[in-house]
């Protein structure tokens, strides 16, 4: 998991994880118990903390807690219970993402509560805590190891009236959700829990649906499709929502030009168009400068346009990894002529790749299709 966001002095896991976090922490458990022993949990977790990454803490505050509650499981988990502050505001629709302090709860569920005699205690215990923190991470360990049992929980979730508990059943079960371990089942496993969260009425849930579906596009994009255009058929969910939720499910298959996503989101694969006056202002840059490039588009229909850039990146190794960028989506007018410029700049200190010198390329693609190409030197 990414520890630091662009910005000087600026440490996501110190912001999230620090004495200020871990006293709130201790305050809840002594709070629900005057037993707690609130001074010596906070100072034996502080020690050794700040040298940790973020993941690593989570970790560090779980194994520390287990010498201040009870030995014995079930007590322990009623004790975790009883500690929680109210639940997440359940009239909100999106961006509440709780508190990340109680990451380590879950951890502690998974560390603790795996064994098949505690699975409905550990998983009562998840719905509980993922009311105040996502518990997307600890459930894969439940789904790993008892996956019948649990994603016919999670099943039922998905009708849940607080929708932190629906977007579990989601963002739980995405077959490739960042910074957490692989599920060993099916990569479509989790479909009959989509097609009920799909007309759900909260952003945050359609969202998790969106990019669950992004995930299985991946590997299994027919399966993507015949789920978004069942749903359409349906008519469950606002028409406005879902075309939304399709944009964003799709994201991956647009920019490798399927046809049918892209068909289903509007937009022709081979559009009557013509591409003229390609052509790059600098040809050679340094890092941290910018590339800029301009073009004329000509339709000779009307069309619905999806205009993106793919750099070609040069790797260590002077092979090239490509690389899709947004750049408009427009609608033209049969006869119309279009003239369209864009600025990239080339970031030096960028988290998502490295820049390497060598000659670079540039390639405009329009609903999928290439439609040119030029190349500047990266020095």
């Amino acid at each position: 998991m990414a520890n630091d966001t662009p910005g000087a002095g600026f440490s996501l896991k110190d912001q999230l994880f620090n004495r200020d976090r871990v006293e709130y922490l201790a305050s809840l458990f002594h709070h629900a118990d005057c037993q707690f022993e609130r001074t010596a949990f906070v100072r034996a977790t502080m020690k050794g903390l700040t040298d940790l990454e973020l993941k690593q803490r989570i970790v560090h505050i779980a194994s520390t807690l287990e010498r201040f509650v009870a030995d014995d499981y079930k007590l322990a988990a009623k004790q975790i219970v009883d500690m929680l502050p109210p639940p997440l505001d359940p009239t909100k629709t999106d961006d509440d993402f709780g508190d990340f302090i109680f990451a380590p709860l879950g951890e502690f569920v998974v560390r603790n509560g795996l064994e098949k005699r505690h699975l409905k205690l550990s998983l009562r215990t998840l719905k509980a805590l993922t009311q105040r923190f996502s518990m997307e991470d600890a459930i894969r360990a439940f789904i790993n190891r008892y996956p019948a049992e649990t994603m016919s929980e999670l099943q039922k979730w998905a009708l849940d009236s607080h929708y932190h508990v629906r977007r579990l059943a989601s963002e739980g079960t995405r077959p490739l959700l960042p910074w957490s371990k692989r599920l060993e089942i099916e990569t479509t496993a989790a479909m009959p829990i989509l097609d009920q969260l799909h007309s759900d009425p909260t952003r945050l849930v359609t969202r998790s649906v969106a990019n669950h579906l992004n995930d299985i596009a991946k590997s299994d994009p027919a399966a993507v499709l015949a789920a978004l255009n069942r749903w359409k058929r349906q008519g469950d969910q606002a028409e406005e929502e879902l075309r939304w939720m399709s944009k964003h499910a799709l994201r991956t298959l647009v920019k490798q030009g399927n046809p049918k996503a892209l068909k289903l989101l509007g937009f022709r694969s081979n559009p009557a168009i013509e591409v003229s006056e390609f052509s790059m202002a600098r040809q050679a840059v340094k890092p941290g400068e910018a590339i800029e490039f301009a073009f004329v588009l000509q339709a000779q229909r009307d069309e619905a346009l999806m205009i993106d850039y793919v750099i070609d990146f040069v790797k260590a190794n002077g092979k090239r990894s490509s690389k899709v960028h947004k750049l408009k989506q427009v609608e033209v007018s049969r006869g119309s002529t279009t003239e369209l410029q864009k600025r990239h700049v080339l970031r030096a200190n960028a988290t998502t790749y490295t820049l390497y010198p060598g000659t670079h390329h540039v390639t405009l693609q329009i609903n999928g299709k290439a439609f040119g190409r030029e190349s500047f030197e990266l020095l």
